[in-house]
């Protein structure tokens, strides 16, 4: 059974679906602690959830009418049944895509028919939790993918800016830099860019939080 902390409907709030409605499964658990995380409710494996099966909440997305499913968490790779989630999700014809902190293998869903789309994040020193990256994920990236990096510092965009280079990361996949909330101007962010000539990064803002408050769930 899956482990469930919420479950709703809003719009994607980042990403390359960005705006588009979705249908969110929050997971509970999480191997990491980032300075900023904003669900660090989620991440405790002792929080209050709801049990579900993968069929169960397939059905339920099936319900809401909402062609995307957003799979996050916490750390989604760490639920042993989300091969058998991603899998009754595609059977039903619904777009999965799962948010992870970049540090599990995605290789065993990577191969697979019913592959989801992956947003993986890299985290820069800021987060705490640098060198967490699982750099062999690198090789299993398709072009709808994304590989996202949180700044909150400019020892971040450095950093960000010699991983993209070292790896190519802008022939293989989506690549966005985000500001961390409150911490980081994004006009900073855009000269920065500019600086470096990033032609194939996108800078992407956390809309929901524009649009509602910050630290309000289920949104």
């Amino acid at each position: 059974m899956i482990p469930v902390v919420e479950k709703f409907i809003s719009i994607n709030g980042e990403g390359t679906r960005s705006g588009e409605l979705a249908a969110f499964i929050r997971l509970r658990g999480c191997n990491l602690s980032c300075s900023y995380c904003d669900t660090a409710w989620a991440n405790d494996n002792n929080a209050p959830c709801k049990f579900y099966s993968a069929q169960e909440l397939a059905d339920w997305a099936e319900s809401s009418g909402v062609l995307n499913v957003t799979i996050t968490g916490g750390e989604p790779l760490l639920c042993g049944e989300i091969g058998e989630l991603c899998m009754a999700l595609a059977q039903k014809g619904l777009r999965a895509e799962i948010e992870t902190n970049g540090s599990l293998p995605v290789s065993g869903l990577a191969n697979e028919e019913y592959r989801p789309c992956f947003t993986l994040d890299y985290k820069l020193p800021s987060s705490g939790m640098y060198e967490s990256f699982c750099a062999d994920n690198i090789d299993f990236l398709q072009k709808n993918d994304t590989i996202k990096f949180v700044c909150g510092t400019e020892e971040d965009l450095d950093t960000a800016a010699e991983v993209i280079e070292r790896y190519s990361l802008c022939d293989k996949c989506y690549v966005y830099f985000s500001p961390v909330f409150g911490q980081i101007k994004a006009e900073r962010i855009v000269e920065f860019m500019k600086e470096k000539g990033l032609n194939r990064v996108r800078l992407q803002l956390q809309i929901h939080k524009y649009i509602w408050d910050p630290d309000k769930r289920g949104v």
